[in-house]
């Protein structure tokens, strides 16, 4: 008989076409996500000109006019990013800026100083947690809540002339409690438009701070995408003769990574 021998060949013909097949189509399967935690991490720049009134040691608080062309020229370091974790409609997130600049500036006459060495230092530290009131594939509407802490330093180092050694520092580390949204709104295949709106304060640390950011990005891969867009944030605090009223705005450039 010759048909079990036809029968056992053209089982093992199918076996060694199909094995190939299965090969296949698990390269191409997605892996099972065994979590729902879903992680951005994202650096970026922003390109932040700063005006208001600061004032320090009692002294009447001063207009303050800094372009970024003058920022950039003077700043000696500077660290921005932000990271987010979600499960399901809810999040945490956080979000930092950090800035030291230095300035000297030379003294009239020359006698009492040649110049005065003027160092800032800047945190903007922010912690939220939101839930996603409106959350589909195309667009995800959330409400946060959460504060940010300011710390803002300013010294002043003298060289040469009669005070020359000397050195003094003012500046105020304060929290502000603070709510908002966030939302994501998809616009076209692999393109998306994201913002926040921020306020906060209200005469807990400061009398009012807020936080506004838009723009658009390219998501170029699932994992990678660039975002461009604009944020301005202001702050209003005074204690103990010390004043920070102002107002940062600039275009903002960022990596950001999912995963």
């Amino acid at each position: 008989m010759i048909v079990k021998p036809l029968k056992m060949l053209a089982a093992a013909a199918l076996f060694a076409v199909a094995l190939p097949a299965a090969s296949r189509a698990a390269d191409i399967a997605p892996v099972p996500d065994t979590s729902d935690w879903k992680f951005t991490v994202a650096a970026y720049g922003w390109a932040a000109g700063l005006n208001g009134d600061v004032g320090v040691f009692g002294l009447p608080a001063q207009e303050v006019d800094l372009p970024f062309s003058d920022v950039i020229q003077n700043l000696d370091f500077a660290i921005m990013g932000l990271a987010e974790a979600r499960k399901g409609r809810f999040m945490m997130g956080v979000d930092a800026t950090y800035t030291n600049v230095s300035k000297s500036v030379k003294t009239p006459f020359g006698i009492l100083a040649d110049k005065i060495d003027v160092t800032n230092t800047s945190l903007m530290l922010t912690g939220v947690a939101g839930y996603a009131l409106y959350d589909t594939d195309m667009a995800r509407l959330d409400l946060i809540a959460g504060g940010r802490l300011w710390s803002v330093d300013n010294e002043f180092d003298v060289k040469g002339g009669l005070l020359g050694g000397k050195s003094k520092s003012d500046g105020a580390t304060w929290v502000d409690p603070l709510v908002g949204a966030k939302l994501r709104v998809g616009l076209a295949p692999h393109v998306y438009m994201a913002s926040w709106a921020m306020i906060g304060g209200f005469g807990v640390g400061s009398d009012l701070m807020w936080d506004l950011m838009g723009g658009a990005g390219y998501d170029f891969t699932d994992h990678v995408s660039l975002f461009a867009g604009y944020r301005a944030a202001s702050v209003d605090y005074s204690n103990d003769g010390f004043v920070y009223d102002v107002v940062e705005q600039g275009p903002v450039v960022a990596a950001v990574f999912q995963f």
